[in-house]
């Protein structure tokens, strides 16, 4: 097992790599600053996924290409499931580490929370903020099943929090299928929180046969994680079955009934008896929820609680996907140690620059030396000659010199007009409504207001509403902040008269439902 040595490494020329996150049976996940990001940008720190077929110690070309494929598979799952809820791909790349180990990687966005299973373990989770989390794994999850991904490895672990603990996001795609596939199910995944027909375990030692994976799968294995949080107990005791009982600990909430009639159903052996739905689940919980809402006194009037649940969108989402991550297979990935410890080969993305099969210069050489190059086994130097060179005498050579401060404040005045220029005429089309929409404004993501909302200047409730959007009104969002969306207002739900007139503002998340794109 060969661990990459990425640490104190610059890749890609913008991603400096301090730390080490952690490990799993394939990849390495890396914390790591983006120097090219501005320093109040919520993408300032990064997580670097490398693939790492060196850590199976039985590998072979068959199972490297599996890695590989699995690897990419990630990427195609994370664009496709693009969501406030879902943790956000920036960016993918190969490269050599400091040992010369070719690795390709993918850029993830770091999120500095800690993950569900951290927060049980702390005992500060309370009902409310555990069903909050819960409506936002919901939200994710759904959309998820939705773009035809199942994840197969859903639990608390893999539930991330943002700094502020105030919103979750679903992680590690690594298993996931896509429903389209009809490839043979593998058994994967964690054995308490596994579903049965996908799990490691197996049944009772018996292999549960199931014609196709549904999202029921997953339905399984939040509703493990549910227990887990409402409980802050692991569900050990019945992995691969039925949830029939909750710990003591739980046993006298006046909830507990509800939830143990929910999440027996969740988690039946067979997949068509489950909630379809994650929709379907999250409304099962209505009288938990409910409770949460109203606490322990009485009340008349029930909360009006939303029937699906809400996404929550964190400072720095975006729901335009970087470019689509393409990964070689087999054929380089196998040149490790190349050229031995004495270089300190620099990481370098593939897709844009081609590696080259040269070591590069060592560590304790001056920047300003050039490497030898080997030629055909040999060590010689190369000389290049230019055909048809012009080689200045030193009057000349001079002479040109002179000439330079004049050529260059030229150049200077010459390309600071045109910049005019071109600023002049872009103020006059904008300020006249000529310019036309970009291309990629059709990408941007759609959605329909839920009720009626006032439009309003800036991301608070501390200014007056400037316009009024109505239910069923569909939007465009152009910019999101928090959990605030700006939008367009593209067609109203209905007219109101009495309305400020305004189409573009401000408005929260909560009040808008996002279309599938």
């Amino acid at each position: 097992m060969k661990e990459l040595l990425l640490e104190n490494c610059r890749l890609d020329k913008r991603y400096d790599i301090f730390a080490q996150l952690g490990r799993g049976s394939y990849a390495e996940i890396f914390a790591a600053r983006d120097i090219l990001a501005s320093p109040e940008s919520p993408h300032r720190l990064v997580a670097i996924k490398a693939l790492n077929v060196f850590l199976q110690d039985d590998l072979d070309p068959d199972l490297e290409r599996t890695l590989v494929e699995n690897f990419q598979n990630e990427a195609v799952a994370l664009d496709r499931v693009r969501h406030p809820n879902v943790i956000n791909r920036l960016g993918h790349g190969t490269a050599r580490d400091s040992r010369g180990t070719l690795f390709h990687y993918l850029v993830l966005e770091y999120l500095e929370g800690g993950d569900l299973q951290k927060v049980c373990r702390e005992g500060t989770l309370t009902l409310r903020q555990a069903l909050r989390y819960i409506e936002q794994t919901c939200a994710g999850l759904g959309h998820a099943h939705r773009h035809g991904v199942i994840h197969r490895d859903i639990k608390p672990q893999n539930l991330l929090l943002t700094k502020d603990r105030e919103t979750v996001k679903i992680a590690d795609f690594g298993v996931a299928r896509i429903t389209s596939s009809d490839a043979p199910i593998t058994r994967v995944g964690t054995n308490i929180y596994a579903a049965p027909e996908h799990s490691p375990l197996g049944t009772d030692g018996n292999v549960m046969v199931v014609p196709a994976l549904t999202p029921a799968a997953d339905i399984y294995s939040l509703a493990k994680s549910v227990y887990t949080l409402l409980t802050r107990e692991a569900p050990r005791y019945c992995a691969n079955q039925t949830i029939t009982e909750l710990p003591i600990s739980a046993r006298g909430e006046p909830w507990a009934d509800d939830l143990k009639r929910v999440l027996a159903r969740a988690t039946s052996r067979e997949p068509a008896h489950r909630h379809q739905t994650v929709e379907e689940f999250w409304q099962d919980l209505i009288a938990i929820r409910r409770f949460a809402e109203q606490g322990e006194t009485p009340t008349v009037v029930r909360p009006n609680l939303p029937a699906l649940p809400q996404p929550h969108v964190a400072r720095g989402y975006s729901p335009i996907a970087p470019q689509s991550a393409q990964f070689d297979t087999t054929r380089e990935l196998k040149l490790r140690h190349r050229y031995g410890p004495a270089f300190a080969a620099p990481a370098i993305e593939l897709d844009r620059v081609r590696m080259p099969s040269v070591p590069a210069i060592a560590a304790d050489r001056p920047p300003s030396a050039q490497p030898e190059v080997p030629v055909n086994g040999n060590n010689s130097q190369v000389r290049i000659e230019i055909p048809n060179a012009v080689h200045y005498t030193g009057e000349a050579k001079a002479r040109n010199r002179s000439r330079f401060p004049g050529r260059f404040m030229v150049i200077a005045l010459l390309i600071i007009l045109f910049a005019g220029g071109l600023f002049i005429t872009h103020s006059f089309l904008k300020n006249a409504d000529l310019l036309p929409e970009l291309p990629f404004a059709e990408r941007a993501q759609m959605g329909r207001a839920n009720t009626d909302i006032n439009l309003r200047p800036e991301p608070n409730v501390n200014n007056q509403p400037i316009g009024l959007v109505t239910r069923n009104s569909k939007v465009r969002i152009v910019k999101t902040e928090n959990n605030w969306y700006q939008v367009d207002v593209i067609e109203q739900g209905r007219q109101r008269n009495d309305a400020p007139s305004a189409t573009r503002g401000w408005l929260n998340g909560r009040y808008v439902d996002l279309e599938e794109n």
